[in-house]
């Protein structure tokens, strides 16, 4: 089951869902101290978006919660763009340590 999904909510609106507690990488993220909940997703997002994909900066509104990350904007290639992003974190455990690491590197806490 794919846990990132885009969705058209009105016109010109669109939302983007990841599902905590539905990816490949759960149980790492607990491993590594924090809760695989939407607000660890957001602290991910903020980190992908500041180091890998700042085109992105922008252009969503994120609204995490406590089961699910969501992002919402009128710019779906954005969105779309992030539910890549975020799908591969999402099944790569290599990636996620790299990115938590780097997190903790830099100082970036997760609100979790």
């Amino acid at each position: 089951m794919d846990p990132v999904e885009v969705a058209r909510t009105g016109p010109g609106e669109y939302s983007l869902t990841l599902a905590a507690g539905t990816t490949e990488v759960d149980d790492l993220i607990s491993e590594l101290g924090h809760e695989p909940n939407g607000y660890f997703w957001e602290g991910i997002v903020e980190l992908l978006v500041s180091t890998e994909v700042p085109a992105l900066d922008g252009r969503f509104v994120s609204d995490p919660e406590g089961g699910a990350y969501f992002a919402t904007g009128e710019d779906r290639q954005a969105l779309d763009e992030l539910a890549v992003l975020l799908r591969a974190v999402a099944a790569d455990r290599d990636r996620l340590r790299r990115l938590v690491a780097h997190a903790r590197a830099t100082g970036l806490e997760f609100d979790d």
